[in-house]
């Protein structure tokens, strides 16, 4: 019995899909098992590379080996390390730099700290100390004042600072206060000229102060309006002879008087003939 062409027709297409998927199963098969090995390699992979980082991070690799500490003047590169609370068991990671630097800074002597990672694991911190304006003078040792007015009872030193003036007899808080203020507005270099200020009130002038200069020049002034009239000093001195030493005397105006010369011992003896 024929079949009726269409159904023929029908039969031929049917066989032809059959033929076309058996062709193609071992290569979908083949396919499916690249992809599954792909997978398999990137799971593979993401496990080692999480072992070797939670290796990494357990071991000494990853912790601190440097720390660069620099702006420091009076405090030790040591102490600043030390107030941060970094040290070589100190992982690199997981130091926070806003953290080190608040901690760095509560030191009185600190005005402002940063820090800094760098790669692969150095610190770098870097400071800006308080400028120490004077060294107040009590039994036997030297205490540093800062330009804010803080005195650094806890950083106290035996021998005479050069960094800056020695005060010298002053027991008055609230003139040591002022006077803070005014050596805080000098010049770098006219403060650093300077070697003790004793407070030498008297009748006149109730906030007299001596200024004795390394270069040995005496200057008599007051803490009023101490800071402009100091600020004039190397004019001042640019215009007197350098053999000859004195006093300048800058409580109103300014003016000098040399010492008065030593007598000799002949002028005083009487000779007979």
């Amino acid at each position: 019995m024929e079949l009726p062409a269409g159904r023929k027709a029908g039969k031929a297409m049917e066989k032809g899909k059959v033929v076309v998927l058996e062709d193609r199963v071992p290569k979908l098969k083949e396919r499916r098992r690249q992809k599954a090995n792909r997978r398999l390699i990137l799971y593979l992979s993401f496990f080692f590379l999480f072992i070797l980082c939670v290796l990494y991070f357990q071991s000494p690799l990853s912790a601190v080996r440097h720390v660069e500490v620099s702006g420091n003047r009076h405090l030790p590169a040591e102490r600043i390390i030390s107030l941060s609370g970094i040290t070589k068991r100190t992982s690199f990671w997981k130091v926070n730099e806003q953290s080190v630097a608040t901690r760095i800074a509560r030191h009185p002597e600190i005005k402002e700290a940063t820090v800094e990672k760098r790669l692969p694991n150095t610190i770098v911190i870097r400071v800006h100390e308080w400028r120490r304006v004077a060294y107040v003078y009590d039994r036997q040792t030297f205490f540093p004042l800062l330009e804010n007015g803080r005195l650094l009872k806890q950083e106290a030193v035996k021998t005479a600072p050069s960094d800056a003036p020695v005060l010298v007899g002053w027991k008055n808080g609230d003139a040591i206060a002022e006077m803070t203020g005014q050596l805080a507005e000098l010049p770098a270099p006219v403060l650093g000229a300077m070697s003790e200020i004793h407070y030498k009130p008297n009748s006149e002038y109730e906030d007299r102060v001596i200024v004795y200069m390394n270069d040995g020049y005496e200057v008599s002034a007051t803490i009023h309006r101490f800071a402009d009239k100091l600020s004039h000093y190397p004019a001042i001195v640019a215009e007197l002879d350098r053999n000859v030493k004195g006093v300048i005397h800058l409580e109103v105006g300014s003016y000098f008087v040399p010492y008065e010369p030593p007598k000799k011992e002949d002028d005083d003896e009487t000779t007979s003939p």
